[in-house]
């Protein structure tokens, strides 16, 4: 498996500092996963209190973006790092960002779910919503396990999922359109599940965000707007040159 091996240095000090940046990353993603969790089961239960404990965790999730990103900064005026170190600086800093705004797409499910909690009709769409979830929550585990093993094969295929949640949401987006139609008094409440699927589907885009992130880190290469074969072909390019 293609696996970046990140340098040991003389100060050992900036080996823990590699370290901790990796694994306070990895925590942060752990907080931003259950508040998805979370707010989800919120909107399905109709759990304001549940909601409004999202609403109150989206500050420690900034919190942790905040002071990642200050280390961040202090090991690149102090360390001063090159190559592969150079790299897993940058993106931690990136993959931060993707996280808090997970944390806020997650916030925003947890603000419908306060709304929803106080309507007296049943809401449709739900199942499509579980559905969903229940997809994106898994690529977002997958992209932080990808993340902590450095690896690439598992970054393209987090890649792949992301296509499939689009698809996923484009299905629940018709079903939630030909509910409106079908029934014109419920189109503020499914209104409100469209607004959480839409923050489902950006929590995808983020996760993808992070898989990105990792393959630059071992390879090098910004594969930003890149088809998931251009980067298989430059991928086994690259390994073919590194053999020989």
């Amino acid at each position: 498996m293609d696996k970046l091996q990140l340098d040991q240095h003389i100060s050992q000090q900036f080996n823990a500092d590699l370290e901790n940046l990796r694994t306070e990353l990895l925590e942060m993603g752990g907080m931003v996963e259950k508040q998805l969790i979370d707010a989800v089961l919120a909107i399905e239960t109709a759990d304001a209190k549940l909601a409004e404990k999202v609403l109150e965790n989206e500050k420690g999730v900034n919190d942790l973006e905040v002071s990642i990103d200050a280390e961040c900064t202090e090991i690149l005026a102090r360390r001063q790092p090159a190559a592969s170190d150079l790299r897993l600086v940058l993106i931690v800093s990136k993959a931060v960002r993707d996280l808090e705004r997970m944390g806020d797409e997650a916030a925003k499910i947890a603000r419908m779910a306060l709304e929803l909690s106080q309507e007296p009709a049943p809401v449709h769409g739900f199942i499509e919503l579980r559905h969903l979830a229940e997809n994106v929550q898994k690529m977002m585990n997958d992209a932080l396990n990808v993340f902590a093993r450095f690896d690439v094969n598992g970054a393209i295929k987090v890649m792949r999922e992301d296509k499939k949640i689009d698809r996923e949401y484009k299905s629940a987006m018709r079903e939630m359109i030909t509910l409106m139609m079908e029934d014109p008094r419920s189109i503020s409440r499914v209104l409100n599940v469209i607004w959480a699927l839409r923050s489902l589907e950006r929590i995808g885009d983020h996760a993808r965000n992070i898989a990105e992130h990792v393959i630059y880190l071992v390879h090098g290469r910004d594969v930003r707007h890149v088809s998931i074969k251009q980067i298989e072909k430059h991928i086994e390019k690259q390994i073919d040159t590194n053999s020989l």
